[in-house]
């Protein structure tokens, strides 16, 4: 019996999601603040997901996330090229104005969910089917009521998650962006179900308002009002 639970977890911030850069696989490092985030969120998903098996992309943000998690569980990380995010091609390292501005139809087409073309953009098929077929051999390792904690990239998770709930990578659009360091969780169907996992939980994350999220340990926060 395979495992039943899988947690998708997102890395902590970079530079460029800070620059709101699209990173695709440009192997940049979490930044101060997402250091912390990894941090801080691995505490909080430990509390409700004790993995029984670790395992994340080969890019350094990801890599770095899953460790602070696998260190306060005491697991090894297993790294996954194949859990790397969605490539973007010529885009890589730019922002969404200066793509608009370079590529106007293409990036008119993105908006609209479809795969830009001449760009050298991986295919949203091509990224689900890689994902979900990855997840589901890693959960396939395990046994009864274990628990796999996957850590990749934003736009690798959503696919994952449409393509592991058997929907149309190419045109469904209906799970949303993740924050950085919040997972989802999926559970294992009844044997014969139709799709084999379900979605129970959504960009789940340690419990921050945003913006204190966003913004990091050294964050100025209001005073607390003062009693009359």
């Amino acid at each position: 019996m395979a495992a039943r639970t899988v947690v998708l977890l997102r890395h902590g911030r970079t530079a460029y999601n800070a620059a709101l850069r699209l990173q695709g696989q440009i192997d940049i490092p979490l930044d101060e603040v997402g250091r912390w985030q990894a941090e801080e969120g691995a505490s909080a998903l430990l509390a409700s997901h004790r993995a029984t098996k670790v395992v994340s992309s080969d890019l350094v943000r990801a890599a770095d996330t899953a460790r602070a998690y696998a260190r306060q569980l005491g697991v090894p990380v297993e790294l996954d090229e194949r859990l790397r995010e969605r490539s973007f091609g010529d885009w890589e390292g730019l922002t969404g104005d200066e793509i608009a501005t370079g590529w106007p139809e293409q990036h008119a087409q993105w908006r609209r969910g479809a795969d830009p073309e001449g760009v050298r953009a991986e295919a949203k098929a091509v990224v689900a089917e890689r994902m979900a077929a990855t997840v589901r051999e890693h959960a396939d390792t395990l046994e009864g009521d274990a628990c796999l904690v996957v850590v990749s990239h934003g736009a690798a998770i959503s696919l994952a998650i449409t393509g592991l709930l058997g929907l149309d990578a190419s045109s469904w659009r209906g799970i949303a962006g993740m924050h950085n360091v919040h997972w989802s969780h999926l559970h294992r169907s009844a044997p014969g179900a139709v799709p084999d996992w379900r979605l129970v939980a959504h960009n789940v994350g340690a419990g921050y308002p945003l913006d204190r999220w966003q913004a990091g340990p050294h964050a100025d926060l209001e005073p607390e009002p003062k009693s009359a």
